[in-house]
Parts: structure tokens; C-alpha cells; sequence
């Protein structure tokens, strides 16, 4: 497999960064600078489900506030 961000048995982490965006990441590969470890280590799918449950605003956490603010 090419791309380990896509083997369906693989095994993943669920990073979050400050701005409240997730990413899926391989347990093999260090966690980067800024981003934590929020689940897993567990298969791909279980880690997809988590982000799908968890991460229900897309737009980073500095973004949503501006855009909620009354004006």
C-alpha cells in the first residue's frame, strides 16, 4: 500500500490541534509538533467514527469564533 493514511488494517491515532481540527494519523509515524493524540491507537474505521462524532464544525476553532460573532 502506497499510502498509509489509507490501509483499512492499519492502525491509527486521532490527532487534534489547537484549533480544534482533526487528523487521521498512523501509529507509526510521530505525532508533529502542536497536535495530540485524542484516541486510539484502534483500527481505521473506529478512529474514522470518532472524528465523524467529534468533529462536527470543520472550520478551525479562530474562524468559527469570528464568523459567530454577532456584528
Amino acid at each position: 500500500m502506497a499510502n498509509p493514511f489509507e490501509n483499512p488494517d492499519g492502525t491509527f491515532l486521532v490527532l487534534v490541534n489547537e484549533q480544534g481540527q482533526h487528523s487521521l494519523w498512523p501509529v507509526f509515524a510521530a505525532v508533529p509538533a502542536g497536535w495530540a493524540v485524542t484516541h486510539g491507537p484502534a483500527g481505521r474505521e473506529d478512529c474514522l467514527g470518532h472524528v465523524r462524532r467529534h468533529w462536527t464544525d470543520t472550520r478551525a476553532r479562530d474562524l468559527a469564533a469570528h464568523l459567530d460573532t454577532p456584528r
